[in-house]
């Protein structure tokens, strides 16, 4: 509800002087009116519905937050809210064409090797790309080494994370995979020939500059391989990513089961709930190069981190924030998520490592939606002591309670929020939430001037093509993993009831069909 100000009125009685006189004392009346309104009447800033500026999330001075918009936000019984009303209009479809079935070939002479980079989600992008990498060199692939070595030093091989005899058998009528090297005498018999591909390489590329090496040497190791394929290809290879990606790579039994146990507990608190990937650790904060209002002890700790990136260049902090490259606050969050419509009794899990400034930077989230939740706070240390040592192992167990929400929030645009997207299009279309960061920096900024109604209709209006609905972004624009639209099927014969049909939705619906049937 909106904070109404009181005006106080005063009536005097104003002496015949000059006019000089006259406009110089109007307008000391107007600055003394002013003040009184201020002093009776807190600033929209101040209301409860506003908690402290997001600028100065991480100060100290950040005030609690006693009472939070009441009424008909904390309604969150609205179905739109939860589900779109075109999902089931679509289908994820993976199934390859009769020639590119029939058309598996692979020499044993030829072994490809990869080493992929980065977290999980950044090496599951070089898993599905080198086995398809593997398809247009007709070579037997030997299961991909995962990165050890990188920032999150995790010593987790690919049997520790996905079930690797599922990985084989369900993908053995498209490529051929090995779990390592043939052996001869209790010695590997073929050594590696190392080489590395540019980003984004193509079909021709790879038969250009790894084919040779492989016909010579017969077993090529691709180094750094992640985002190693080119995005756009032919349908069949598009389809047989989604094929590895929603199929094939299936986490181990031990993960699986702890994962939905997860989801069983947040169903047990609530029929629906939120998962926020909120992406507000140390790390993503200096790789951003934004700055959040913590003063000297923020530029002097991220900017220590930043110093591992040796290629990333100090820009200007505002400037990225003001062109939405900055993760939201989780304020911030928590204030887009209740404008959207989610009341304050709705169950929120935050998938995220150590969030910067800790405690203190969590509160603001805590106040609007009081039912925050964890892996921590749903398991107990000796469930979840299996996996803790391994930050990709932990990252998993987020990336499944987050694929079985029934809305995800992803505050960062990276590999876990785009693999996430993807996928929850594949399945249904669920309910993805992408803060338009650059619309929203405008309206967080002057909070303090509107009304809470105000506010919510700006950030509603804002975040149209931003909720995970099917016709939101055109098949082929994007990156592949967060679009797999050559992946997605329209159902024929599922059509909305004309009374739920909006129309706009109703033109966008048509479109796609057209776009489709091209």
């Amino acid at each position: 509800m909106a904070f109404q100000r009181r005006r106080q009125k005063e009536r005097r009685r104003i002496p015949w002087f000059s006019t000089a006189t006259l406009v110089s004392g109007a307008a000391v009346v107007l600055l003394a009116l002013l003040a009184l309104v201020s002093f009776l009447g807190p600033p929209l800033i101040d209301h409860p519905a506003f908690p402290s500026s997001g600028r100065h999330v991480l100060s100290s001075s950040t005030p609690p937050i006693l009472k939070i918009i009441g009424g008909s936000g904390d309604d969150s019984s609205e179905s739109n809210l939860w589900e779109s009303k075109l999902s089931r209009n679509y289908q994820g479809c993976s199934e390859p064409s009769s020639e590119f079935a029939a058309g598996s070939t692979t020499y044993s002479s030829r072994f490809l090797m990869i080493a992929t980079n980065g977290g999980l989600n950044q090496q599951r992008t070089g898993i599905i790309d080198g086995v398809v990498v593997a398809r247009i060199l007709n070579a037997t692939l030997v299961v991909p080494k995962l990165d050890q070595t990188s920032f999150w030093k995790d010593s987790s091989n690919f049997s520790d994370i996905f079930d690797v005899n599922w990985f084989i058998e369900s993908l053995s009528k498209d490529v051929r995979i090995i779990k390592q090297l043939p052996r001869k005498s209790g010695k590997a018999s073929l050594y590696p020939w190392t080489i590395r591909v540019p980003k984004k390489c193509t079909p021709r590329c790879y038969q250009n500059r790894v084919l040779p090496a492989l016909l010579k040497k017969h077993v090529v190791q691709i180094k750094k391989f992640d985002y190693s394929l080119a995005n756009k290809l032919e349908k069949d290879l598009q389809k047989l990513r989604c094929r590895v990606n929603y199929h094939a790579l299936k986490f181990t039994g031990p993960i699986l089961e702890m994962g939905n146990r997860l989801i069983e507990r947040m169903k047990m608190k609530s029929k629906n709930f939120i998962a926020l990937h909120l992406r507000f650790e140390a790390d993503m904060l200096a790789f951003s190069g934004c700055y959040y209002g913590g003063g000297e002890k923020e530029i002097r700790e991220l900017g220590a981190i930043r110093k591992r990136w040796k290629t990333l260049h100090t820009s200007n902090p505002e400037k990225e924030r003001r062109h939405g490259k900055c993760p939201l606050t989780p304020e911030e969050v928590g204030l887009m998520l209740r404008a959207l419509g989610y009341g304050s009794d709705v169950h929120l899990y935050v998938a995220s490592g150590e969030v910067y400034g800790g405690e203190e930077t969590l509160t603001p989230l805590k106040a609007l939606f009081p039912n925050l939740h964890s892996k921590e706070s749903l398991a107990s240390r000796e469930e979840l002591a299996p996996f803790s040592p391994f930050s990709s192992q932990m990252a998993a167990l987020d990336f499944i309670v987050c694929d079985g929400s029934d809305a995800f929030v992803a505050n960062n645009n990276g590999n876990m929020a785009k693999i996430l997207a993807g996928r929850r299009r594949y399945f249904g279309h669920k309910t993805t939430i992408r803060p338009n960061a650059k619309k929203l920096y405008s309206v967080f900024q002057s909070r303090g001037n509107i009304t809470w109604e105000e506010f919510a209709s700006k950030v509603r209006s804002h975040q149209r093509g931003f909720m995970g609905e099917p016709n939101e972004v055109r098949p082929g624009r994007g990156e592949f993993h967060e679009n797999p639209s050559p992946c997605i099927c329209e159902i024929s014969g599922v059509l909305q009831d004309e009374d739920d049909d909006d129309p706009e939705d109703a033109r966008m619906h048509s479109r796609n069909r057209l776009l489709a049937r091209n």
